[in-house]
C-alpha cells in the first residue's frame, strides 16, 4: 500500500523513504509480474499484473512526495502542498518513469488484458494521457523543460526519455506523436546547452544513469523508431558525453565521487556499452561491457526502469577484463583531472560551488592505492527534505570542513557559482589552481594556490596562502583509515604523509551512521586536521608517499 500519511511524512519530518519505499516496491512487483507472465504465457501472473496496474491507476499522483509542488507556475501555496492536487498534475522523474513502465506492459500484454476486460488497458491509457501526455503537451512552465529556467539537470533527459517511449508505444494520433517527440527533442537541446563542452556531468558519475544514459535512451528510441534516419551520434559532444563514466572510473566498483555521488555507484554498463557502440568509441564500449559483466541480475540497476530491464534480457554482455584505465584524464570544462601512476590513483577538482548537486569542495582531491580508498571524498547521504533546501550546507557531507580543502580561520568555502577556482592548469604531471575565490570575502584570502605533483611514489601537495590579516589555516584530510601520528608524520592505510612539525595535528573519528554512506564506506572514517599558527602568509608542503616507495625519490620528484 501507499498511503496519504506516508506521503505526508516528507513535509512532516523530511523523510523521503517512508513514501518512496512502498512506491518503488509496488512498481518492482508489477514489473516482475509482467515479465513472469511473458515468460510463462499461461495466466499465472496475469491477475497480479491486473492488480498492479489498477493499484497504480488508483494512486492520486505518480509524483514522489519530495517532488510534489516542484517549482512551476500555478503550484499551490505551501500549506496546500502537503498532499497532491489531482486537478493540477505535474510531471516529475518518476511519474514519467511510471508511465513508460505501464506503456511497456500494455505493449507486451494488452491482448491478454483485453481478454479479461478491455476496461483495463483503456484505464491505463486514460491515466497516462491525463497525468503525462496532456500536461507535457500543454505546459511550457515545468522548470525541467528549459523554457522558463536554463539551469536544467538530469531531470530533463530522464523525464523526456520516458515521455518519448510513451508517445512511441501508445500514441495513436500520428500528428500528436510526431509533434510530441519533436517537442521533447527541442527540450533536450536545452539540456545539451548547459552541459560542459568536455561532456562531463557535474552531478557526478553516479548520476550518469539518469543524465547521459537517459539522453542515450531518448536518442536511441528516436533512432530505432526512424530506422536510423534521425541520428545524433555523429556529434562530437555526444561522443564526449558517452565517454564520461570511463574517465571517472578509478578501479573495480570505485568512481570519482565529487558532488552528490556515491564512491561505488551502480552504473548501467549496458547503456554505456551501447552508447560507445553508437558513437564508434571502442574503448567506451569495452568499458561498458566489462561493467555490465559485473552484474549478477537483470533487475534494475537503480529505480524500476522497465525498458532497460527488457533490453538487458536480450543483449548479453561479452566477457572481458577490467580495462587498464587512462594514465591521465582531464575534463577541462569541469576542471577535473585524474592520474594513474603505478599503484597510485589520484584525482582533483577546481570548478565552482554552484554546480548541480554541489558540495563546497573547490580544490579537493582524492587518493586511492591498489584500487582502494585512502584519502577520500565522503560522498553522498540519504536524501531528506534538508538536502535540497536552504539548509543544505548544514549537512556533514556538503560542507568544506569535511573535504580535503583548507579552512581559513573559522571560514569554510561558500556556496554559489561565483565562488570558483581560477588559474586552473593541469597536465600529466599534476595540477595547480587558485582557490581564493571559493572563500567568503570576510575570510580575507588574497590568494590560495594549491598544486599537486603526481609520481609513482606518491603526491607532493603544496598550498601557498596569502591573507589580508594574520589568521590560522587548517589543512583537512578525510581518511578511510585511522592515522597514526609521529613527529611530522602520519601513517594511514597504505600511505605515509610527512608535514611540517610546527603544524598542530588533530584526529577525529567519524562513525558512519548514514545508510547510503555506509554502503560505500562502512564502519568509520577519520578526519585529520593540521593547523598553523596565525600569520598573513603560509606555505606548506605535504609529501604523501605510497608504502614501500622511496621517500628520497618522492621528494626529488
Amino acid at each position: 500500500m501507499v498511503t496519504a500519511t506516508q506521503f505526508l511524512a516528507f513535509c512532516r519530518t523530511g523523510d523521503r523513504m517512508v513514501y518512496e519505499t512502498p512506491y518503488f516496491a509496488r512498481r518492482s512487483l508489477l514489473m516482475g509480474a509482467a515479465l513472469g507472465e511473458c515468460l510463462l504465457d499461461d495466466g499465472t501472473y496475469l491477475d497480479a499484473v491486473i492488480d498492479g496496474l489498477w493499484c497504480i491507476c488508483e494512486e492520486t499522483t505518480w509524483v514522489l512526495s519530495a517532488h510534489n509542488g516542484s517549482d512551476h507556475p500555478g503550484r499551490p501555496p505551501m500549506n496546500e502542498r502537503l498532499l497532491p492536487d489531482v486537478t493540477n498534475p505535474y510531471v516529475d522523474l518518476f511519474a514519467a518513469q511510471t508511465a513508460a513502465m505501464l506503456a511497456d506492459i500494455l505493449y507486451l500484454l494488452e491482448d491478454k488484458l483485453d481478454a479479461v476486460s478491455p476496461l483495463i488497458a483503456r484505464r491505463v491509457r486514460l491515466e497516462i494521457d491525463r497525468r503525462i501526455i496532456v500536461p507535457f503537451m500543454q505546459h511550457d512552465d515545468f522548470w525541467w523543460m528549459g523554457m522558463i529556467r536554463k539551469d536544467v539537470c538530469n531531470w530533463t533527459p530522464w523525464i523526456l526519455s520516458n515521455v518519448i517511449d510513451v508517445l512511441l508505444l501508445l500514441e495513436r494520433d500520428s500528428w500528436r506523436k510526431s509533434e510530441g517527440v519533436a517537442r521533447a527533442l527541442r527540450m533536450l537541446d536545452s539540456y545539451l546547452a548547459v552541459l560542459p563542452e568536455d561532456g562531463g556531468c557535474d552531478e557526478g558519475a553516479g548520476y550518469f544513469n539518469m543524465a547521459g544514459a537517459a539522453l542515450f535512451d531518448a536518442m536511441e528510441s528516436v533512432y530505432q523508431a526512424t530506422d536510423g534516419r534521425v541520428s545524433f551520434y555523429e556529434e562530437p559532444m555526444i561522443a564526449r558525453i558517452a565517454a564520461f563514466p570511463m574517465h571517472a572510473h578509478i578501479a573495480g566498483a570505485y568512481f570519482i565521487n565529487f558532488a552528490d555521488c556515491d564512491a561505488k555507484p551502480q552504473l548501467d554498463g549496458q547503456r554505456i556499452a551501447l552508447f560507445g557502440q553508437r558513437t564508434h568509441q571502442r574503448n567506451v564500449e569495452q568499458f561498458g561491457w566489462w561493467l555490465e559483466g559485473q552484474r549478477k541480475s537483470v533487475r534494475p540497476v537503480d529505480t524500476p526502469q522497465m525498458s532497460r530491464v527488457l533490453q538487458s534480457l536480450f543483449v548479453q554482455a561479452p566477457a572481458g577484463e577490467e580495462p587498464a584505465g587512462e594514465p591521465f584524464a582531464l575534463l577541462p570544462s569541469l576542471q577535473v583531472a585524474a592520474w594513474r601512476r603505478g599503484r597510485l590513483y589520484a584525482a582533483a577538482k577546481g570548478g565552482h560551488n554552484g554546480e548541480s548537486h554541489n558540495h563546497n569542495d573547490v580544490g579537493t582531491f582524492i587518493v586511492y592505492v591498489d584500487g582502494l580508498p585512502e584519502i577520500i571524498d565522503v560522498g553522498n547521504c540519504v536524501y531528506t527534505a534538508k538536502t535540497f533546501s536552504p539548509r543544505r550546507y548544514e549537512l556533514m557531507n556538503t560542507r568544506s570542513r569535511n573535504h580535503n580543502v583548507p579552512l581559513i580561520g573559522s571560514n569554510e568555502q561558500t556556496a554559489g557559482r561565483e565562488h570558483a577556482a581560477s588559474a586552473f592548469e593541469a597536465d600529466a604531471e599534476g595540477v595547480r589552481m587558485n582557490l581564493a575565490g571559493a572563500y567568503p570575502e570576510e575570510a580575507g584570502v588574497q590568494s590560495l594556490f594549491r598544486s599537486l605533483k603526481v609520481t609513482n611514489a606518491g603526491i607532493t601537495l603544496t598550498d601557498e596562502v596569502e591573507l589580508t590579516a594574520a589568521q590560522t589555516v587548517t589543512f583537512v584530510f578525510m581518511l578511510r583509515h585511522e592515522p597514526h601520528l609521529a613527529d611530522g608524520r602520519a601513517d594511514f592505510g597504505k600511505l605515509r604523509m610527512a608535514y611540517d612539525v610546527d603544524l598542530q595535528p588533530c584526529v577525529e573519528e567519524i562513525p558512519v551512521t548514514d545508510a547510503r554512506m555506509g554502503k560505500n564506506f562502512p564502519g568509520t572514517l577519520w578526519r585529520l586536521t593540521l593547523t598553523t599558527l596565525p600569520a598573513r602568509k603560509h606555505v606548506h608542503t605535504f609529501q604523501i608517499q605510497v608504502e614501500g616507495s622511496s621517500y628520497g625519490k618522492l621528494c626529488e620528484a
